[in-house]
């Protein structure tokens, strides 16, 4: 499953999700979260439940975001939309994985009430929006079976700590929440699913998107969330390896390939060691 660009899509929206569709995002994400007002929640759900069973081919993951399971919307959500169709679920205000473990529960019943493969729904956890998540990052590794992604969000976490700004004049992240970005992607390469970058909040700024992006894929992360169709050729293009990557990669695997008892080999004029390898192997599976 590629997950370099993932598109928000209000789960009460038929012209959003028909926009998003064409938008070339690798994964469109059903909301029924935060961008649901509480007295349509019911009619988000039981819409979002349609456009799965409306959906045959396509190239994109089909993945719900569902309400935090201290809602006590979850298991609802969750029956209306796991079928034949459901790619994953994002799971958002997680605690740890003691909650994955639940959520995974309750997929097992639901997969065979529904015939739909055991297993086949993957999971996503938004891991930093709870104090008590942030000290539970670790708890990820190793992984559940179906969790595929974590990522991260800043704006639920600073209203829950009583924070007043998340960012610094110039945009950046205060420290607070450079500290939530780097132990999502730490708590990620750990438990060895994809990291991906929270959003980019100003979706007309797409200049300083791909400047954003690029320091994400820098930093170790696959993949990052869009709020807008827009932002979603230059998450796919900032997250893609160049031409020039892919042919460099593809010449470390092969200079190792042909020399198997090597540990670190000489080329171009520059040596190569095992973790050199790795990110080779790396960049090469995701294309």
């Amino acid at each position: 499953m590629r997950l370099r660009s993932l598109l928000f899509v209000p789960g009460d929206s038929e012209r959003k999700f028909a926009r998003g569709r064409e938008s070339g995002a690798d994964a469109l994400i059903l909301d029924l979260e935060d961008s649901v007002a509480p007295p349509q929640k019911a009619a988000a759900r039981d819409h979002v439940g349609r456009l799965l069973e409306g959906q045959t081919s396509r190239d994109w993951a089909f993945f719900v975001r569902v309400n935090a399971l201290d809602t006590g919307l979850t298991l609802d959500d969750m029956a209306a939309v796991v079928k034949p169709g459901l790619d994953g679920l994002l799971i958002p205000k997680a605690n740890g994985a003691a909650d994955i473990e639940r959520i995974a529960h309750y997929l097992d019943a639901l997969e065979v009430r529904s015939g739909v493969d055991r297993g086949s729904v993957r999971i996503a956890v938004v891991c930093t929006e709870t104090p008590r998540a942030m000290f539970a990052l670790g708890s990820y590794a190793p992984a559940h079976p179906r969790l595929a992604a974590l990522t991260w969000g800043a704006e639920d976490l600073s209203a829950v700590i009583g924070g007043t700004d998340n960012k610094e004049s110039d945009g950046s992240w205060t420290w607070p929440y450079q500290v939530a970005r780097t132990q999502c992607l730490f708590a990620a390469a750990a438990a060895e699913v994809a990291p991906i970058e929270t959003l980019f909040a100003d979706f007309k700024d797409s200049e300083g998107l791909e400047r954003d992006c690029r320091r994400s894929r820098r930093d170790g992360f696959v993949g990052r969330v869009a709020i807008h169709p827009d932002q979603v050729g230059v998450i796919n293009r900032c997250f893609a390896p160049s031409e020039a990557e892919i042919a460099q990669a593809r010449k470390i695997v092969a200079a190792f390939e042909a020399n198997p008892g090597a540990g670190t080999l000489g080329i171009d004029g520059k040596m190569y060691d095992i973790p050199h390898l790795k990110a080779a192997r790396k960049t090469l599976a995701s294309l």
